[in-house]
């Protein structure tokens, strides 16, 4: 039965002012109430509280949770463990029909666009959305479904083979994810940061890492994937990268990004914008251990202490939120 009683949630009512309020609990016709265990912060929930997308409401978009009611349909559902998928389409328009719900232009986003996020006690979601976790698979790693989904997108995008060269710019929590999901593609893959504590982090996992420093025109990439959330990271992806090589864009911020255009002409190279991917290939990557997420976990705070929490996250590698729980 659904809760009547207000839930807490962080707020995000202005840029850089994020408050812990009481709100009422999602009711939305059709789709599921989630109880949320667990969330993560990541960089786009950063870039929002900076004023990214001008968006109002509860952030957040990373999560896992129990699923404490659903439509009729869809009771099979509820006590499940789920992380979920954060685009809402109208189910209406081409590129909705095609599958392709993250394009269509009326949609809403869960913690990003015109949909309440996962900085709460529940959210709202329909069950076309929703991915059951295996039992093996702790919250604590389940969190990284959906930033793993998105890495995957890539390896849906560009084609990878044993042989080919890869460059990740950007030693934070998206880009040792993107590196280890690389690494199934492709053993050639090295990781370029500026701090040398998260470069450690990056070798504990396997990953070749080098210091951002040592980056060279004379060495160039077959694909190289800016994750640095940066300015300066497209500029410096197009330094490196070979004659009609790809440059993957996976990093988003607030602002522009200068750089000089004739380079993408003369060397005929590919730009590749990456967003969101497939929960069905993440989860195994996770599950198998292909994927490890514990070494990036720095913190697991509550949502009562969200200002040292959002502070510590521009610093460290993941802060993790637990809310929920078994009540």
């Amino acid at each position: 039965m659904i809760r009547v009683m207000p839930m807490k949630a962080l707020v995000l009512e202005s840029p850089g002012s994020l408050a812990l309020r009481e709100l009422a609990i999602p009711q939305r016709q059709g789709e599921c109430l989630v109880r949320v265990r667990m969330a993560g912060i990541c960089g786009t929930d950063l870039q929002i509280l900076d004023g990214y997308a001008g968006f109002r409401g509860v952030p957040g978009h990373e999560f896992v949770g129990i699923v404490e009611s659903a439509p009729p349909e869809d009771r099979g559902w509820i006590g499940r463990r789920v992380a979920g998928e954060i685009n809402i389409g109208c189910g209406q328009c081409g590129f909705c029909a095609a599958g392709i719900k993250e394009h269509c232009h009326t949609r809403t986003v869960v913690g990003i666009r015109e949909r309440d996020g996962a900085f709460a006690e529940y959210l709202s979601l329909p069950v076309c959305n929703l991915h059951a976790i295996p039992d093996a698979l702790s919250d604590e790693a389940a969190v990284f479904v959906e930033p793993v989904a998105a890495a995957c997108r890539i390896l849906e995008q560009i084609a990878l083979d044993d042989r080919s060269r890869v460059a990740v710019l950007g030693d934070g929590r998206m880009g040792l994810l993107v590196a280890q999901v690389l690494m199934t593609a492709t053993p050639d893959v090295t990781l370029f940061g500026r701090h040398p504590a998260k470069l450690e982090v990056a070798r504990r996992l396997a990953i070749a890492a080098r210091l951002s420093e040592e980056l060279s025109p004379a060495v160039r990439f077959d694909v190289v994937v800016d994750v640095t959330g940066r300015a300066a990271g497209l500029r410096q992806a197009l330094g490196i990268v070979r004659p009609r090589g790809t440059v993957v864009m996976k990093s988003t911020f607030h602002g522009e990004a200068p750089f000089e255009p004739w380079p993408i002409v003369v060397d005929e190279i590919t730009l590749v914008g990456s967003r969101c991917g497939p929960f069905d290939r993440a989860i195994p990557l996770l599950e198998s251990g292909a994927v490890r997420v514990d070494p990036l976990i720095a913190r697991v705070a509550r949502l009562d202490e969200h200002e040292s929490a959002f502070a510590d996250a521009r610093r460290a590698l993941k802060v993790l939120f637990a809310i929920g729980g078994d009540r």
